[in-house]
């Protein structure tokens, strides 16, 4: 399987590129720095340098062609501001998505996040404006993604990410309720929904559990 994967220098999507590689699997990264790719090169995955914010439906669909599925794990990053929420975790996530219908890519895993909504207009007493932005751009662009009929999508929405080992064992389903997990089982869940036709059309919430990655995966692809 050819998986290409947008953000490729992020932490969730570096460690998938790796496991894609260790598996057999072929990995491609979009990186905007070609600083980056050195990096890449490394882990096993092929950079390709584009830049989702300025690139055209066209640009993205050329480097997706033969491609077997696309995951979406770009994002603007602690730090940015309420315009690059919009501009990478909605808009890039929809330019993404229309370029793998035009390669005629249909699998399609977008990283989303708990408690995602586009119709978080006001942010609630006590959140951060800006996360709000990012809550409601997040859910804008898992709604485009869910409308689309082409498209074999998964929506992955994981709960507080962490940098500790991952421990290969998870909570996965509609309602998980909230609690952390460890970014390395984040990039085991979605190498195995990869593999998993029968999650498509599933929005997932993601949180450490007691149930083995490929075991949690198989129990959601069958209900």
């Amino acid at each position: 399987m050819r998986t290409v994967i947008a953000g490729g220098h992020g932490q969730i999507a570096m460690r998938l590129g790796r496991l894609l590689a260790w598996r057999g699997d072929e990995a491609a990264g979009i990186i905007r720095s070609p600083e980056q790719a050195d990096e890449l090169r490394e882990a096993g995955v092929e950079p390709i340098v584009c830049d989702l914010e300025s690139a055209s439906v066209e640009d993205v669909a050329g480097h997706l062609r033969g491609a077997d599925a696309a995951v979406f794990a770009a994002g603007a990053g602690p730090g940015s501001g309420a315009a690059r929420k919009e501009t990478v975790d909605r808009a890039a996530a929809v330019l993404f998505a229309d370029a793998a219908e035009q390669a005629g890519v249909r699998r399609y895993i977008i990283i989303s996040s708990m408690n995602a909504d586009a119709s978080l207009t006001e942010p609630p007493p006590g959140m951060d404006p800006v996360f709000a932005t990012y809550l409601r751009a997040k859910g804008a662009a898992d709604d485009d993604v869910r409308a689309r009929g082409a498209l074999d999508w998964t929506v992955l929405r994981p709960g507080r990410l962490t940098d500790g080992p991952g421990t290969g064992k998870v909570r996965l389903g509609e309602h998980t309720g909230r609690a952390e997990v460890p970014r390395d089982d984040v990039a085991s869940v979605l190498g195995a929904l990869l593999h998993a036709p029968g999650t498509a059309g599933l929005t997932l919430e993601l949180v450490s559990g007691d149930t083995p990655v490929e075991e949690a995966v198989a129990q959601v692809a069958l209900r």
